[in-house]
């Protein structure tokens, strides 16, 4: 058994405390200079930092980064459309998708402290599950520091593209933990058909299902209404994730209110990328009901958008600007959106700086938690699964 003492750190910015962490886990939580720190002992001096638990990425897409390489010009329209078929054309001459890339942007997640992520990978006939391959191989060649759950993920389409809902049932069978779907409506043009082929191949294999949804207005709550009455009459309760789901911000409160409230019943968690210009979230209301909320950075220096790096802790900034965050505790819930509340949808138990919890910890310069909202200061220390991966922004593996 390893065991580490990580000293005279602030959990959460409260008083100073040590970390005792046996092997991936954090055994126990003391005062500060009460730990054991014995010569079988690893100590790593915390310098009184403030201690977050490991961010939780709920939506990337790390099998299509071109981070670390030669720039790459915008081209191509802007509509979903425009982006998916510029993708098609042009993602062969980069090398999308490759295990090297996605270990790059992998290697940048952990520098910002994202210890876990949920990952869109895309499935469809020019590229087969090699995606799904490619990522696997660059989170194992980080030996587990950034774990990644898989979405396979059908950006071209799951009807109008013959063979890819076998592709999608081919994945489930073979381990991925979702499968996506995109904008039955706008891209598809059949969301009967559509959802109905996701949620067979879900209730085959037991797996998860994501959906990004990019429909405003009432188009896109009629999509809400078609996936709650699946998620309904399919069992897969606690099971279904609408991403992005912008027409939630749209509708009328006593509409919103009813798709909350709905969507908490059955478990329909929500993921957002915090996008400038888009309208927020009744984010008070899916707090009031306990509706999963999750960040994500979305892509990175992909062939969609040249923006991105990687930090979660700026979408977080995002998200409470988007917000209007301005009080000590709805910028801590902020940082719980980013970290501990982010754990459902890693499949983790529990997220946090507490026993029984894996040891992942960032540690950052910041007088509380609501200051490392507002600055999103460099990580200065980061560990996962007990073992210090990053230290000054640099990365040790």
């Amino acid at each position: 058994m390893t065991q580490t003492v990580l000293t005279d750190v602030r959990p959460w910015g409260h008083e100073p405390a040590d970390i005792i962490i046996e092997d991936e886990t954090i055994t126990a939580v003391v005062p500060a200079g009460r730990a054991d720190t014995g010569d079988a002992a690893t100590v790593i001096d915390g310098r009184g930092l403030l201690a977050l638990p490991g961010f939780i990425n709920a939506h990337a897409h790390a099998d299509k980064s071109w981070w670390g390489r030669p720039w790459v010009s915008y081209g191509g329209e802007a509509t979903t459309a425009g982006r998916i078929a510029h993708e098609r054309a042009e993602r062969g001459r980069y090398g999308i998708p490759s295990a090297d890339g996605a270990e790059r942007l992998l290697r940048e997640f952990l520098r910002h402290g994202t210890t876990a992520t949920r990952s869109h990978v895309d499935v469809d006939p020019g590229v087969g599950l090699d995606g799904i391959a490619a990522v696997r191989e660059a989170e194992a060649r980080l030996g587990g520091a950034v774990q990644v759950e898989i979405v396979a993920f059908p950006q071209d389409g799951v009807v109008r593209r013959e063979g890819v809902l076998d592709l999608l049932d081919r994945a489930a069978a073979q381990g991925a933990e979702n499968i996506g779907g995109l904008d039955p409506c706008l891209i598809d043009r059949d969301p009967v058909a559509q959802l109905d082929g996701l949620f067979r191949v879900a209730e085959r294999h037991g797996c998860g299902l994501d959906i990004h949804l990019h429909a405003g207005g009432e188009l896109g709550a009629f999509e809400y209404e078609l996936i709650i009455d699946r998620t309904r009459r399919t069992g897969l309760q606690g099971r279904v994730t609408v991403a992005h789901g912008f027409a939630l911000g749209e509708l009328p409160a006593a509409r919103q209110a009813a798709l909350v409230e709905q969507c908490a019943e059955l478990g329909i968690s929500w993921s957002t990328v915090a996008p400038i210009g888009t309208a927020p979230l009744p984010w008070a209301a899916m707090r009031e009901h306990g509706m999963g909320l999750g960040l994500g950075t979305d892509g990175v220096r992909d062939l969609w958008s040249p923006y991105g790096d990687g930090d979660l802790l700026r979408v977080a900034l995002d998200f409470a600007r988007l917000h209007g965050a301005r009080h000590d505790e709805d910028l801590t819930a902020v940082a719980r959106l980013a970290t501990s509340g982010g754990a459902a949808f890693v499949h983790r138990a529990e997220q946090d700086l507490v026993p029984g919890a894996r040891a992942d910890v960032v540690l950052l310069e910041a007088e509380n938690v609501p200051d490392a909202i507002v600055r999103a200061p460099a990580r200065s220390m980061v560990l996962s699964g007990g073992r210090l991966v990053a230290d000054g922004g640099r990365l040790l593996l």
